[in-house]
């Protein structure tokens, strides 16, 4: 269920969190519970083989009640047709990148085994979603692709390819574009606390305030928070 309201994070327990990393580009796949004994839990960016997914399911005693999907590059929907068809699981997708999930070979290399799947409901930023038991903002943060979008619950935040631990996103893909990816890492800073824990699409867990104090990528958002300071 969506509901439009403005961005905030609910001061609750964090969700359990587990980590696959899966398909040829090592991306995250993100398996969401409201706590560690929850049965219900939400798929993020299936990445790759949705029996490699079903796996990490079961080894958690959880089932698949939601995907989402953060952008549609090819490598964070590689197991996405596969898995919303086996689960019957509602898919959560970015509105202006509908195109490319039902068309996930558009940008990739050939002979990945990619299949189109139309997303159940479109997102746009903004909106509220409460699934599994947990209370998820949907916040748009583009520059990385046209209509990307994070997911902020409780503490946490699965940016996808906006932010990594040490990295942002690449911006010479197909509706890349650096300052939006900095206005959108801007609009992170702004939302949420700075000990929020960044989940990001490749690499390990960071939080905002590490990154905001040592990525290098970020030295504007420093100099910016410098001259508020004075």
């Amino acid at each position: 269920m969506a509901r439009r309201r403005d961005v905030r994070t609910l001061a609750v327990v964090p969700p359990a969190v587990d980590i696959l990393t899966l398909g040829p580009l090592a991306t995250n796949c993100y398996l969401v519970r409201a706590d560690r004994a929850a049965e219900e839990a939400i798929v993020v960016d299936p990445s790759g083989a949705a029996t490699e997914i079903r796996r990490g399911l079961e080894s958690l005693g959880a089932r698949c009640v939601a995907i989402l999907v953060t952008h549609g590059h090819f490598d964070h929907v590689l197991g996405l047709a596969d898995l919303a068809e086996e689960t019957g699981a509602v898919v959560h997708a970015p509105a202006g990148e509908r195109a490319l999930v039902e068309h996930p070979d558009r940008y990739a290399p050939p002979g990945l085994p990619l299949r189109p799947w139309t997303p159940d409901i479109l997102l746009e930023g903004g909106e509220r979603l409460e699934l599994a038991g947990l209370a998820l903002d949907v916040i748009a943060v583009p520059g990385h692709s046209p209509a990307h979008l994070a997911f902020a619950t409780a503490g946490s935040v699965l940016s996808g390819d906006v932010l990594f631990a040490g990295s942002v996103g690449r911006t010479d893909l197909p509706g890349g574009d650096w300052p939006t990816l900095l206005a959108s890492i801007r609009t992170l800073r702004d939302a949420l606390p700075p000990d929020t824990v960044v989940y990001p699409g490749h690499g390990p867990a960071t939080t905002l305030a590490a990154e905001l104090a040592r990525n290098p990528f970020l030295a504007d958002l420093r100099a910016e928070s410098h001259e508020v300071a004075r």
